[in-house]
């Protein structure tokens, strides 16, 4: 078995912390190409210092602590993001609370502390537009220069591109709320996923013959309301599916809910934790004037899936297990 990816919270005692570890840092939402250049660079300077390498990242986000009225579309919850960076080859990672104390950290006092204090780091990798420290003044040229008074490696990571722009966790963003899915996969490196509890509605699917695993996502989820190729994890196993995220305009126009169809699956999914990852945008949410012409479209989504999914049979988020 492979080792345990550990995770070192504030709370963990400075014993047992492993010294002298390799740290890729950023706060990693999404995980994606630029993410995982930092975490390849981490990972190979921890092969030459033979040591491990560990993400240094931040919860909450920090963007959601200076503005907690604003609504944040987080690519992936602090759960979510440690299942992918365990997926990575790192033996761990670092969760530091961001709250008003570390906010207010001068950034050389981070480096003295935090990362060579409690941490011991004796690398580490940043991509280049990370900034961090009261004021925002730590950055990459901060670091490169304290290198040598710290006896420590920094490796500085430029961005990478995808269709001449750079990827960025705005970036990805911008591309699930237009329904570019496939950019947006292309950018992470594997298809965005949610995950979340089956729960109860209002038995709607079943009366229409596509029975619904329903999940309630974040409010602040930005992703385009339409219909989807998904493919289901549970566990181990695999599902493909058709899913429609949005407020069901033909009947209620509710709170957005997203509903998942698992083709060729019989069972009951109520209060099981799924895993949903997004291959392919189908439609945008229509109103329908009755239920047959509903059926009917729904009859040629399942189709347009199943051929979506067919062309992308192993697309699943490379997640690792963590604890």
């Amino acid at each position: 078995m492979p080792p345990r990816f550990a995770v070192i919270r504030d709370s963990t005692l400075l014993s047992e912390i492993p010294r002298g570890t390799v740290v890729a840092m950023g706060n990693f939402d999404g995980v994606h190409l630029g993410h995982r250049a930092v975490i390849k660079a981490a990972l190979e300077m921890a092969r030459l210092h033979d040591t491990t390498a560990m993400a240094v990242t931040f919860e909450p986000h920090p963007r959601s602590f200076f503005s907690p009225n604003t609504p944040q579309f987080r690519l992936t919850d602090e759960a979510s993001k440690l299942r992918l960076l365990a997926g990575t080859g790192l033996a761990g990672a670092v969760v530091m609370t961001f709250d008003q104390g570390r906010a207010g950290t001068p950034a050389q006092d981070f480096i003295n502390h935090d990362l060579i204090g409690r941490l011991g780091i004796s690398g580490i990798a940043v991509g280049y537009d990370f900034h961090f420290g009261k004021g925002r003044v730590g950055s990459p040229s901060l670091l490169v220069a304290e290198a040598p008074r710290l006896g420590i490696e920094v490796d500085v990571q430029p961005h990478i591109d995808f269709d001449e722009r750079p990827v960025s966790s705005t970036a990805i963003r911008m591309a699930l709320a237009e329904g570019q899915v496939h950019e947006a996969t292309k950018m992470l490196d594997g298809p965005w996923f949610v995950t979340g509890e089956v729960i109860h509605g209002q038995k709607l699917g079943r009366d229409l013959g596509y029975p619904t695993a329903n999940i309630r996502l974040p409010a602040s989820c930005g992703l385009k309301h339409g219909i989807y190729a998904v493919r289901v994890g549970r566990g181990s196993e695999r599902f493909d599916a058709v899913a429609s995220f949005g407020r069901r305009p033909t009947f209620d126009n509710g709170a957005p809910l997203l509903e998942v169809f698992l083709f060729d699956f019989t069972g009951d999914l109520y209060g099981t934790t799924l895993d949903v990852a997004f291959i392919a945008f189908i439609r945008e949410e229509l109103k329908f004037d009755g239920i047959e012409p509903l059926i009917v479209q729904m009859n040629d989504d399942s189709l347009k899936a199943r051929v979506a999914l067919a062309a992308a049979p192993e697309a699943f988020p490379r997640l690792g297990a963590v604890g």
